[in-house]
């Protein structure tokens, strides 16, 4: 069989798996616990993000990193390249109404994500090392009883770990540092590799430590020049927000005026961004030092608001104001032509970097996660060979051709969504009584301050 075949029967079996079941399902899971929480996240967000910004961290409860390590390994992980390629595919295929299914993901995948850490927290487990371990595969082996669930789960996780948090971000940065900067792809290769690798020895410490200050940095960058581009044209604003809406409802920017297409691309590209159902953030959120399960997770639940409602939201807007989704551009493409129309070539260089910043921290939030599975499939006596193996795969990224891996990583990210949602929805008795906890707790806090 040769290569393109292959292709074509993996890009069959993409579709499939996500095809409108899954995102139903992704969608609906976020609707049924934001109902069951109470739309937690309208009334909480400011507490939540006050919880994962404070400098006052908590540092006395089992745990290995605080709040906003935890926070910022997590966005570490999802903040890649779906906030540069995947808004503008969105966008590129479904048209600009395809932002506004974005948010509307977004704005019920923050309850899920809410779901995930507190379950991930509820029943992690501490090795002989002291190191904490939880993640979906541990909620549905301790909570559920379902321990072929998990193994499914941290067997899908830990290929996914390859292909989509390793191979195609490496691959990523060092197609555009070539491009915008002319440096080889081996060099870029070799300098991501090595940098992967002192991160890895330090295990979850090392990385919460270099996410902590890593993530902050090139968020800050990429929103403050995204901003600077909407405040300088803040009188094509309104214009973009009616053809956002606009179009979301009828589909009038993809040819056909397929409205399925239009929401079928923007809740797809949201989920690819933020992961809100998938189950991989939770395996970090597990790793915080938190009192309360409940705690935590309102923390990871601004990680949703931050990739999505923010990032991807300056990048969607920039481009629906560029107008140039119909030029035949693709990818990072399209959103560098959007912001050299706005900045000149200095665009082309704040995609690079952003796009290069991305993608790297991907690489370093997906290891842990990779890691986990790892561990939990075979043991943390050997999980030296799998960090190995990761750190040398970054190098086999940046210099190889990945349409396979893409796509096979794709498939990797869907399987893994499967079992989480099982686990999530068997186990929302739980999420609601941790949520009663916290609500209780916030309320006497708030009776003593």
């Amino acid at each position: 069989m040769n290569q393109e075949r292959l292709l074509q029967i993996l890009s069959s079996i993409s579709s499939f798996v996500w095809g409108p079941p899954l995102l139903v399902l992704i969608v609906g899971t976020g609707i049924y616990f934001t109902i069951r929480i109470g739309f937690l996240q309208v009334k909480l967000l400011p507490y939540s993000l006050k919880l994962a910004f404070n400098k006052k961290q908590d540092n006395q409860s089992k745990g290995d990193i605080s709040h906003f390590q935890a926070l910022m390994t997590a966005l570490a992980a999802t903040v890649g390249t779906g906030n540069i390629v995947g808004v503008a595919t969105a966008i590129l295929i479904g048209g600009p109404g395809a932002l506004l299914w974005m948010w509307v993901s977004a704005f019920f995948g923050m309850a899920t994500k809410y779901a995930e850490a507190v379950l991930a927290v509820k029943y992690r487990v501490q090795d002989e090392d002291g190191e904490m371990s939880g993640g979906p595969m541990y909620y549905l082996e301790r909570g559920l009883n379902q321990k072929w669930l998990g193994v499914l789960f941290a067997l899908f996780g830990a290929i996914a770990a390859f292909g989509i948090g390793n191979l195609v971000q490496a691959n990523s940065v060092a197609g555009v540092v070539h491009s915008t900067f002319n440096i080889p792809a081996w060099v870029t290769g070799l300098v991501l590799t090595i940098f992967t690798g002192l991160v890895l020895l330090g295990g979850i410490k090392s990385i919460g430590r270099v996410a902590a200050f890593f993530v902050p940095v090139m968020a800050v960058f990429y929103v403050a020049a995204g901003l600077i581009v909407l405040l300088l044209n803040l009188q094509g604003l309104p214009g973009a927000f009616a053809l956002i809406f606009t179009d979301a409802f009828t589909g009038e920017a993809v040819a056909g005026g397929a409205l399925g297409t239009v929401i079928r691309y923007g809740v797809a590209r949201g989920v690819f961004s933020n992961e809100a159902g998938l189950g991989s953030a939770p395996i970090a959120a597990a790793a915080a030092k938190t009192d309360m399960p409940a705690r935590q997770a309102l923390v990871s639940m601004t990680q949703v608001f931050i990739d999505t409602i923010v990032i991807c939201s300056i990048t969607g807007l920039i481009i629906v104001l560029g107008g140039q989704y119909n030029s035949g551009l693709h990818g990072s493409e399209l959103t560098t032509a959007s912001f050299n129309l706005f900045l000149g070539s200095t665009g082309s260089y704040i995609v690079a970097i952003g796009l290069l910043f991305f993608a790297s921290s991907t690489i370093i939030g997906w290891s842990y996660y990779g890691e986990k599975c790892f561990t939990y499939l075979f043991s943390k006596k050997i999980v030296k060979y799998y960090r190995l193996a990761f750190v040398l795969a970054v190098f086999v990224g940046a210099v190889t051709s990945l349409d396979l891996v893409w796509t096979f990583a794709d498939i990797m990210n869907g399987l893994m969504a499967l079992p989480n949602l099982i686990g999530l929805l068997g186990l929302s008795g739980v999420v609601v009584a941790e949520t009663r906890s916290i609500l209780k707790k916030i309320k006497e806090e708030k009776e003593t301050a």
